[in-house]
């Protein structure tokens, strides 16, 4: 079912019920008309079905939080996520281009290899190590070659309060098991999907301020400020669980670090995932939080 909402800026977005999406759906709804779609509304296999929905709401900026993110699934299927993730994207910038809209698409860390020992600039030279990370690459460069005003948002280790993701996960795990394992030589920044959401529409109403320059086209990355490993990231959030009043009395897994060796996944991960993200802060004056004041944030909002 799509969702519409009164205002100016005619706004398609994709994947609505995604952990994104739907905190998309409510920032988006202030810079205008949003018409929001999850799967039963648009398949993005289907060219077909891209360039209709398009031409039917003719929007002035699309926003593509739809994604195949199953990673290590990925490894198995690797068509089916080249078919989300580069072909429609390719033939979302397509329908874009014919309708004169802007596109707002989000990428992640898993382009990178994570060898370098120093955050990622948007300069560096991706080099994948996992299909799903190479199907996000030659998405970006399917929009990349469109000819539209576009922007290509990469983040990192996004999570929320709803949906699935590693912090529900952890937290989950921790109330049914003794001993959790979490991998401790991962290097990233855990960024929340509702940061991530007020920033794109901050995003958008800047550029859309500036008539979707082209000037401002390109890649940009956006994670949390700060920087943990996994292991870090689970800690944090036992430590704040176990102090709140909802969790008095509650018993948690006791964690213990392990190197990634010792935890083998069909899709090899990045060590290093930081992301630098000064060239956004300098362009559209855009920063977010520290993971930390976030994941408060969201451990206060759990039940």
């Amino acid at each position: 079912m799509k969702e519409k909402h009164s205002g100016g800026l005619r706004i398609l977005l994709t994947g609505r019920d995604g952990q994104v999406g739907r905190e998309l759906s409510r920032t988006l709804s202030k810079l205008g008309e949003v018409t929001a779609t999850g799967r039963d509304e648009l398949d993005l296999t289907s060219d077909y079905a891209i360039g209709d929905m398009v031409h039917e709401v003719r929007p002035q900026l699309i926003v593509n939080a739809a994604a195949y993110t199953a990673v290590d699934k990925a490894e198995s299927e690797p068509d089916f996520a080249h078919r989300i993730n580069a072909e429609g994207v390719a033939t979302l910038a397509s329908a874009a281009k014919s309708v004169g809209a802007a596109v707002i698409h989000y990428s992640t860390d898993y382009v990178f290899d994570g060898s370098k020992e120093t955050p990622y600039v948007e300069t560096d030279r991706p080099h994948p190590l996992s299909v799903y990370g190479k199907s996000k690459l030659d998405g970006e460069k399917a929009l990349a070659a469109a000819g539209i005003p576009y922007l290509i948002l990469r983040t990192s280790w996004v999570y929320g309060g709803e949906g699935k993701n590693f912090l529900l996960t952890i937290l989950r795990l921790a109330m049914e098991r003794h001993e959790l394992h979490v991998v401790n030589d991962q290097i990233g920044a855990p960024t929340w999907s509702r940061d991530l959401a007020k920033a794109t529409a901050s995003i958008a109403e800047k550029w859309h301020h500036d008539k979707f320059a082209t000037a401002k086209s390109g890649v940009y990355h956006i994670a949390a400020a700060g920087k943990t490993s996994w292991f870090g990231f689970a800690e944090e959030a036992i430590r704040l669980r176990s102090a709140s009043a909802a969790a008095q009395g509650e018993k948690f897994a006791r964690l213990v670090p392990i190197p990634s060796s010792d935890y083998p996944t069909p899709a090899e991960r990045p060590k290093n995932s930081q992301l630098d993200c000064a060239k956004l802060a300098r362009e559209f004056d855009c920063s977010l939080p520290e993971w930390k004041t976030s994941l408060a944030a969201v451990m206060r909002a759990l039940k």
